[in-house]
């Protein structure tokens, strides 16, 4: 049977240049401005992880209650955001289809809480949808404690489980919670690069991943 772990930002939601204009947008408020490039390619990893690797970048010995307030400011930022978020090309069926086939799935993303509830509602997911978040776990990306948290309320054992994501961040995290990584070029990142953070196998989307379940073992429960 096997099971699908899903992050989110990137790879069911159009999300990743929301989240990098609203961090733009907070680093320039704090007076240190900086490049979207460098913002887009951290994505997927937690608030205080995030903020000291793109300080550490740009020289700034940031306190940790300097990246609190970031991480916070960058939050309502985004949910004020005028971007409209959408479901990524293929999303809403293959989840559709996962739940007809009864295949063990779940989400688990580096968002926190408050952020998640936004991005869901364009997936029109049942409220049985297990979904772990950063409020769930100590650490998050490239950490494994959410896709290991995840794992446990599915109720299936890491091997036997797929996770998909469009970040580097994802599939490092997959990679040390003994799971298959699946990488999604829909992130902006590019396929050379997802494999060679260990992506079992590279999509354009999910999709194209929907059209391959069969292909990777996954069956009807």
């Amino acid at each position: 049977m096997r099971a699908l772990i899903f992050d989110l930002d990137g790879t069911l939601i159009d999300s990743v240049y929301a989240h990098t204009y609203a961090w733009q947008r907070a680093f320039g408020e704090a007076g240190r401005p900086i490049e979207a490039w460098r913002i887009h390619r951290r994505i997927g990893m937690s608030g205080g992880q995030f903020v000291r690797a793109l300080a550490g970048e740009i020289g700034w010995r940031v306190g940790e209650r300097e990246a609190e307030a970031l991480a916070t400011r960058s939050g309502r930022i985004y949910a004020r955001s005028p971007l409209v978020l959408r479901a990524l090309p293929g999303a809403v069926a293959l989840l559709r289809d996962l739940r007809r086939q009864r295949i063990p799935h779940g989400l688990a993303t580096s968002a926190a809480p408050g952020d998640v509830t936004k991005a869901v509602r364009p997936l029109r997911l049942p409220r049985a949808t297990v979904i772990v978040d950063s409020g769930d776990v100590s650490a998050t990306k490239p950490e494994p404690d959410l896709f290991l948290r995840c794992r446990e309320e599915l109720g299936v054992p890491a091997g036997d489980c797929y996770v998909v994501g469009d970040a580097v961040w994802d599939i490092l995290a997959a990679r040390r919670a003994g799971m298959l990584g699946i990488g999604v070029r829909t992130g902006g990142i590019s396929g050379e690069e997802l494999t060679a953070a260990g992506a079992f196998r590279v999509f354009r989307d999910v999709g194209e991943l929907h059209t391959a379940l069969e292909e990777l073992g996954l069956r009807a429960g």
